[in-house]
């Protein structure tokens, strides 16, 4: 059981407070702490994540779904059964010494917050930031909470170097509708404060509205990016809502209780969005071509997609797409031959990277491995 301390997120004794729920806290025996992907549609290859599930209580989280990979469920357990991992700062330093570990950006909160209410006691990612800072690694890091201004010293210091950045989660300016959606983390105003204290120490900072959710929030985002601005937020960027595996059903209860009003139009603006019916990562094989859960198509020639529904409501012109060392989001890509050698492994919902040529996924799914008989004996 964690004891909670004293700490100030802006919500007073007086007003709506959630639902009082016992946190359990277990230690995780991790390995490895840098979590590598390929991607296309995330700008990063290398993240830390020192906690598994989230107090915070977001109810759109897109991590949610990973505690049923544990036995857990992603609504409550996701909540108040979390695990940490204490010696994240020690593995951390044991890959960053490895020979040929070449220093590049490294990316600290891209699944849970790292600065969840847990971390105000333990501190492992404070610990991993000072590994950060003694190997001149660059790093960049993303929450919801104010208390990130607790590092405000470190993060200045890399800043001061070109190594760090951070960017700060506003998803209403609404303190009533933040209550709801984000139960147990700061409250707006508490967030744009920690914007201009991590701008005051010179850290690179932006305001993220994320995520956009249609007919909710989104007459908001005028509003949240100017108060980013004036706290002192350099850039700014939003993330329309997703609704992967069982979050679609978290979120629509939770919208029929908390917004009956306006529950069915929401969840039509949701599909329209996204261009058809609300789908979970298990139906993103309905287009291989789109990345796993994101919104930007990787072909130039979007005509070659075997999908209709993906129409040019949610894929911009090839002139989009940017290029990055890592040949992500190429301008000259594959036409429509080998798209079902791209399709997902159905176990390790893994996806090879975008190319040039058609390559098979490399995938231990028995279903997708070609034969192994002789060629005498292979079917004809």
């Amino acid at each position: 059981m964690m004891a909670r301390e004293a700490f100030d997120d802006g919500w007073g004794e007086d007003e709506d407070a959630p639902v009082k729920l016992a946190t359990t806290l277990t230690r995780e025996a991790a390995r490895t702490i840098l979590s590598r992907n390929d991607s296309p549609d995330i700008g990063f290859d290398r993240s830390i994540n020192p906690y598994r599930g989230c107090e915070h209580g977001c109810i759109y989280c897109y991590a949610r779904p990973a505690h049923a990979y544990m036995g857990l469920s992603p609504g409550l357990d996701f909540e108040t059964k979390l695990f940490f991992k204490p010696d994240a700062a020690k593995l951390l330093e044991k890959e960053l010494s490895k020979k040929g570990s070449k220093p590049d950006r490294v990316h600290i909160g891209g699944n849970t917050d790292p600065y969840q209410p847990a971390e105000r006691k333990l501190k492992i990612t404070r610990g991993v930031l000072e590994v950060l800072e003694r190997f001149g690694h660059p790093l960049s890091v993303i929450t919801k909470s104010n208390l990130i201004v607790r590092d405000a010293d470190i993060l200045g210091q890399m800043a001061a170097r070109g190594l760090a950045s951070a960017a700060i989660s506003v998803t209403t300016l609404d303190r009533s509708m933040a209550r709801a959606m984000e139960p147990r983390a700061a409250t707006p105003a508490k967030r744009l404060e920690a914007i201009a204290r991590l701008s005051e120490a010179g850290v690179p900072v932006g305001i993220m509205f994320a995520p956009a959710i249609p007919g909710l929030n989104d007459h908001e985002m005028e509003a949240v990016l100017e108060a980013g601005a004036t706290a002192g937020a350099r850039w700014a960027s939003y993330v329309t809502l997703r609704l992967p595996l069982e979050i679609k059903d978290l979120f629509r209860e939770w919208l029929e209780e908390a917004r009956p009003d306006r529950a069915r139009r929401i969840m039509s603006l949701v599909r329209q969005a996204r261009g058809g019916p609300v789908r979970s990562c298990a139906d993103r094989t309905a287009c291989p071509s789109l990345p796993y859960g994101g919104s930007v198509h990787p072909y130039a020639d979007r005509t070659a997609c075997p999908n209709p529904a993906y129409d040019d409501r949610i894929r911009p012109s090839p002139v989009a797409f940017p290029q990055t060392d890592r040949g992500h989001f190429r301008l000259a890509c594959p036409p429509s031959t080998g798209f079902e050698s791209r399709a997902s492994c159905h176990r390790t919902k893994r996806r090879p990277s975008c190319s040039r040529r058609p390559r098979r996924a490399r995938c231990s799914c028995r279903l997708q491995r070609k034969s192994r008989l002789p060629t005498e004996l292979q079917p004809r």
